[in-house]
């Protein structure tokens, strides 16, 4: 990944990445967070381990970022954006749609009143 590549998705990573590292820690202990989304051995869901990912990545230093890290903001992004164009229309303060974007370090009720 270039230098331009890497500046453009840290910037991008940062924008929607709106929870910080210890509302998303908090938020990773809650059941809420464990009852959305499920990975193939049915222990942990994808959204969830990205969780904790994402909390070591905001912890870093930007020159402590390995290419690793980077491949997982791109990741992130891309979930980030796909996910939230598929709004549902009923309520989403407690829905899973919501829940599973927190998994991934974004609260869509920061960004609307709900």
């Amino acid at each position: 990944m270039s230098d331009r590549t890497k500046d453009k998705t840290y910037d991008e990573f940062y924008n929607v990445v709106n929870m910080t590292p210890s509302e998303l820690e908090d938020w990773l202990d809650t059941y809420k967070s464990k009852s959305v989304g499920k990975d193939s051995n049915d222990v942990e869901s994808i959204g969830h381990k990205s969780g904790r990912k994402i909390i070591n990545i905001k912890r870093k230093k930007n020159d402590e970022l390995t290419d690793t890290n980077y491949d997982h903001m791109y990741e992130v992004i891309g979930y980030v954006h796909r996910n939230s164009a598929q709004k549902p229309k009923s309520d989403i303060k407690e829905s899973d749609w919501r829940y599973s974007l927190k998994n991934w370090g974004h609260d869509p009720c920061k960004e609307m009143d709900c």
